[in-house]
Formats: structure tokens, C-alpha cells, sequence
């Protein structure tokens, strides 16, 4: 400790960094596993620079934190999230909201499944440049195939790529890894728990490219398996991750040697699979969401008493925590995710519950911690960072009242958190996410031209990938888009649709203003939008924009015909549904959308060109 404390000094004379931090009195779990002991922790720049009992004072200029009576842990992990939803059916997520409830809550590190490879670039950018504060984040490439889980969203072949044989899952693995992710999330089993048909899952020799592939280029590879024989294809394939558990069966010693053997780490996500029909609100929760969320939930009942899950959900429920519990008594590392963002699973406060489901699934407050902690890091590959507590690690710490080591719903009483070393306030963080107001969001000019079809890569003439999407549903339109010759050397795109048998089915492509369309464009100065088309179907056009949460976005329709127009859309001519709208600024534009509609079965196609803005 005299030669931390020397480095202390040095380090302030120099002044080059933040005032060192030095935690005293606090109990420090240090996410081993070991016993809490009372401890002092310095913290210097982004680092943790020593732990251990203090024997000289502090360094002037120190900051000095007398946690006596806390419990000291390294950040959480939560391994399985969807940063974008917003858990309330109905609702869109407020991104920045959803950050700020998983710091709220001690989370410092969390693997997001609702992205795709365009959104990567602005949302590490918003987070690299401190726009926006949130955990650190591990983005996916999603796979599945043809009608498997993940497909049926209708959110595009962009969102999802699907593979069925070996030859595709090695292509389209290396053509994902270009885009960097974080980690590669492969739907592999289509069970749906009994209550709808199952779809598709993936065999093994499909999976088993994937994975070779991916652990080529350094990247592991998390899965959606529940079912036993689903788990015991992706464990043998070599998944580093087996996450949402086991729930139509129970685990045996054939799967148990297999992980072994893989050292296939297991993540349960027990807390979107809880039954949720209870009167109980836990206090935490209240904090954590914001207005348009909350005003989402329906009151409790009063003396309705609690109902009883349906039998084939007990069923499920009890499979799903006792393979907790046998996987871990066999030596099964067994981390932590919660699948957030799934309705009534809400983000930050889902990864305490999911700590809590775990004691209650027979490990003891210590190991859940342990879980959350050391356990999730080296699942992700990263313990040599952060997980633990210890010298040279990066300073990602939560103070908490009592001793959740003893009482595991303590960790529910965040007092400070930090990432790499800078506090943020769970109160400062709740006060953000109970303003009635969005988080701001950088708001910038755009040229007026979006897109003349020239370009042969699938961009638009702003850079922005053009993106394709369904109504949805396994059941969901069939769609084509492409550039096609219109006369010389000018192009259009040429969109066709097979129209489902379904209820007002429809197709859609995206023109992003900006990339991913997540960042806002201003597109105040011009009055309305041109573009050229042609074609036969029922067509609108949608303009998704910040401002509106639900499904409910700007739109007017048009009508193609088989001869070329150019059809002036004013931005007055857009109208929603909701009574008493307010008037659309301009401001917050994300897309545009040009959808194709019709009969039930039928076909549709649209040809569209040189869409821009006019003032």
C-alpha cells in the first residue's frame, strides 16, 4: 500500500488526471467468489489502482469515500438485452433511457441483441463521445434460419441473416465479421414452448461453421436454445454460450459431460420467463421507468389475490430453475441475462431480478454475485479487464447499502456507481429517466437529395444502407428489391411483393437519412418531398421520426399507375392517426418509407426513382 500510496502522489503532482478516488471502510466483494472483507480501494483515472488495508494516509487531493457500511462489488454483467425496446407493449424505446436505468442499477457491461451491423458505428460513436452515458456495450450480428426464431419480425433480411447449409453460415459469418461485432447471436432452436407451432432450427453441421468461423475471426458465439436436444447440438458445435435455458425438459448427464467437455457456459434469462401476473411492484422499479413506459401498466389489483400461471407454464418454469440448479451443482458456469426489453422484462432492474431468480433456484447470494460478475466477464472473454476486483482492472464499481453476499435483495440499494473510474449518481440517472421529454439527440441538416437508384452497392445517395421490411410473422409478404434499368444509363429501384394471406399484409423499403437510421435529421427548410414512380399496388409513404413512440408514424397515401409520375408529397400532407397530434417539426427525422400494399395473396410492384426534398 506505501508504493500505491507513492503512485498516488505522483500522479497528483503531475495533475494530468481526474483526482484519484480512495474507498474506505467498505466491505469489498471482489467478484471472485472470496468472502467479503473490509477493504480500501483506489481508484486512479479509468483504473483501479489498489486494494488492500490502508497504512498511511491519502495523498492531498484525493478524493476521499467513507463507504462504512456499504458493500463494495464490481459492476454487473448482463449478457442478453434488447437496448432498443422498451419492454412496455406498444412502445418504443428511448434509447438513451434504457442506458441510463442499467447504470442506475449497477450494470457497467451488457450484450445488446437489437441491433444490426448499421448501427453499430453511431451508437459506439454516441457512447465513445460522451453524448450518451451508458454501460459498456457488446453489439451482435444475429443469424437463423429460414423461418426461425428471429425471422419473424418482419424487420428485414438486414436484421437477421438467414443460413441453412454450412457453404452460407461460413459466407455470411465472414461477411459479418467484417462489420466488427461484439459477439455473433445464432437463433438455433425453434421450439415455442408448447403455445405455437415451432419453427425451424438450425443442425449442427450449420452451426458448427458458424461458430469455426467465428472464433477464426475472435468473436464468440452466444445462441437462443430451450430445448435439451437443442442444447446438447449448439454445446457440441462449440457455442461459448448457451443462454435462455432449458425449459421442455430435464437436463442429463449427456449434456452435462458435453459442456464440459466444450466448457460451454450457461445463461438462463430466468427473468423474462417469470410469471408476471402477480400484484407485487417492487419500489425499485419505480425509478427506473420513464412516463410513457410506466403509464403503460395497468394498476395492481386490489384483493384479486395472486392467479395461478397456466400448468404448462409451471411446467416450463420448473424445468427452467432446476436445470439452474443441477447444471451448477455439476460444475456448469452458469452467468447472467435476462432477455430486457421483452414486455414486462425492464431494463437495469431485470438484471437484479435475474440475481434474485438465481438464489431462488438454489445457488446462495454469493455465487448469484459471482455470477453476475467474474463468471459473465470470462464468458465474454473479458475477465482480464473487468469482472473482478483488483489492481490494474478497469474501475467499474457499485456501492450498495447492506450486504447482498447475506441478503441477495440488497443489491437492489445502489448508492454510487462507476464506470472506468467516472461516478454517475443513481439519483442524477433516475431524475433523466423520469423526464417527460426524450433524450436529446443532435439534430443535423441534410442535402436534399436521398437517392437516385444509381449506386450498385445498396446505398442511397446519402451513404445509407436501404433496408428492406415485412409485415409480421413466419407467415409474413415475400419481397424483392432491386435497381433496374429506366431508360440509357438511369436506373430506378424495382420493388415486388408477394402479399401474404393475412389481414392488410404490406412491404417496405427504408431509405435511412441517416446511417441506421438512429441519428436525427433535420429536414426543416424544405416543405415536402418529390420522387418519380410508377407501379400497381396501394402505396404510402412514412416518415419515421423520433418524436412518435408507437406504430402511429407520419404518412400520406399515393397512387402509382403504370406510366412514370412525379408525385409532390407536402409535408402537410402527412397526417396520423392520433387526435391531436402535434405538428410535425421536422426535426427528428430517422427514414423514410415507401410501403406497398393490397388484397390478401396477392402480388404488388412499385418501381421509384430520384426521391428527394424540394422547399
Amino acid at each position: 500500500m506505501k508504493r500505491l500510496l507513492s503512485l498516488l502522489i505522483f500522479s497528483a503532482v503531475l495533475g494530468a488526471q481526474p483526482a484519484p478516488i480512495l474507498i474506505r471502510g467498505a466491505r469489498v466483494i471482489d467478484g471472485t467468489g472470496s468472502p467479503a472483507r473490509v477493504a480500501t480501494v483506489v481508484v486512479i483515472g479509468t483504473r483501479i489502482a489498489g486494494f488492500g488495508q490502508e497504512t498511511a494516509p491519502p495523498p492531498p487531493g484525493a478524493r476521499i469515500i467513507d463507504a462504512t457500511g456499504q458493500t463494495l462489488l464490481p459492476g454487473l454483467f448482463d449478457l442478453h438485452t434488447h437496448l432498443t425496446a422498451s419492454a412496455a407493449t406498444g412502445v418504443a424505446g428511448d434509447w438513451g433511457k434504457n442506458l441510463k436505468a442499467y447504470l442506475a442499477c449497477g450494470v457497467t457491461t451488457v450484450n445488446d441483441y437489437a441491433t444490426y451491423s448499421e448501427l453499430f458505428w453511431p451508437m459506439r460513436q454516441l457512447l465513445a463521445t460522451g453524448t450518451l452515458m451508458g454501460p459498456r456495450i457488446n453489439m451482435a450480428v444475429r443469424m437463423s434460419t429460414t423461418g426461425g426464431h428471429g425471422t419473424e419480425g418482419g424487420w428485414g433480411d438486414f436484421m437477421t441473416l438467414t443460413v441453412n447449409t454450412p457453404e452460407q453460415a461460413r459466407a455470411q459469418t465472414k461477411r459479418a465479421l467484417a462489420f466488427k461485432p461484439d459477439v455473433i447471436k445464432v437463433f438455433t432452436d425453434g421450439w415455442r414452448y408448447g403455445t405455437a407451432p415451432n419453427l425451424t432450427s438450425m443442425n449442427y453441421e450449420t452451426l458448427s461453421a458458424i461458430v469455426e468461423e467465428a472464433h477464426a475471426g475472435g468473436v464468440k458465439v452466444f445462441t437462443h436454445t430451450v430445448t435439451l436436444a437443442g442444447a446438447k447440438i449448439a454445446a457440441r458445435a462449440g457455442v461459448d454460450v448457451l443462454v435462455h435455458g432449458i425449459g421442455d425438459a430435464d437436463v442429463d448427464a449427456e449434456l452435462i459431460e458435453i459442456m464440459k467437455a466444450r466448457g460451454t457456459v450457461y445463461v438462463s434469462t430466468l427473468a423474462v420467463y417469470e410469471f408476471k401476473g402477480g400484484t407485487e411492484r417492487p419500489a425499485r422499479l419505480a425509478g427506473l421507468l420513464e412516463p410513457d413506459v410506466k403509464a403503460t401498466l395497468r394498476p395492481a389489483a386490489q384483493g384479486a389475490g395472486t392467479p395461478e400461471p397456466p400448468a404448462a407454464r409451471l411446467d416450463r418454469w420448473q424445468h427452467l430453475t432446476g436445470n439452474v440448479r443441477k447444471l451448477f451443482e455439476a460444475g456448469i458456469p452458469v452467468a447472467v441475462g435476462t432477455d430486457a426489453g421483452m414486455p414486462g422484462t425492464f431494463h437495469g432492474y431485470a438484471t437484479l431480478r435475474e440475481m434474485e431468480l438465481l438464489v431462488k433456484s438454489g445457488l446462495t447470494p454469493m455465487q448469484a454475485l459471482t455470477a453476475g460478475t467474474s463468471v459473465s466477464a470470462r464468458a465474454l472473454g473479458v475477465l482480464a479487464e473487468r469482472g473482478t476486483i483488483a489492481p490494474g482492472k478497469l474501475a467499474d464499481l457499485i456501492l450498495v447499502d447492506g450486504r447482498p453476499d447475506e441478503q441477495i435483495t440488497d443489491l437492489q440499494k445502489t448508492r454510487r456507481v462507476f464506470l472506468g473510474g467516472s461516478e454517475q449518481t443513481p439519483e442524477d440517472l433516475e431524475k433523466a429517466i423520469q423526464s417527460p421529454e426524450m433524450t436529446p439527440l443532435a439534430s443535423r441538416p441534410i442535402p436534399p437529395q436521398v437517392d437516385d437508384m444509381e449506386r450498385t452497392d445498396g446505398r442511397t445517395m446519402l451513404n445509407t444502407l436501404r433496408v428492406n421490411g415485412t409485415d409480421a410473422g413466419i407467415d409474413h409478404s415475400a419481397m424483392l428489391f432491386q435497381p433496374v434499368v429506366r431508360g440509357g444509363n438511369d436506373h430506378a429501384l424495382l420493388i415486388q411483393a408477394a402479399l401474404a394471406d393475412k389481414d392488410r399484409p404490406w412491404v417496405r423499403v427504408e431509405m435511412p437519412l441517416t446511417v441506421g437510421a438512429f441519428e436525427l435529421a433535420d429536414v426543416s427548410r424544405y416543405t415536402g418531398l418529390s420522387f418519380d414512380v410508377r407501379g400497381e399496388a396501394a402505396a404510402r409513404l412514412l416518415v419515421q421520426t423520433y418524436g412518435v413512440r408507437g406504430s402511429d408514424a407520419w404518412a400520406a397515401a399515393f397512387i402509382p399507375s403504370g406510366e412514370w409520375q412525379t408525385v409532390k408529397m407536402p409535408f402537410t400532407a402527412l397526417k396520423r392517426r392520433a387526435e391531436n397530434a402535434p405538428v410535425w417539426s421536422g426535426k427528428d427525422t430517422r427514414a423514410l418509407w415507401f410501403e406497398l400494399s393490397g388484397p390478401p395473396g396477392t402480388k404488388a410492384w412499385m418501381e421509384l426513382d430520384n426521391v428527394q426534398f424540394y422547399q
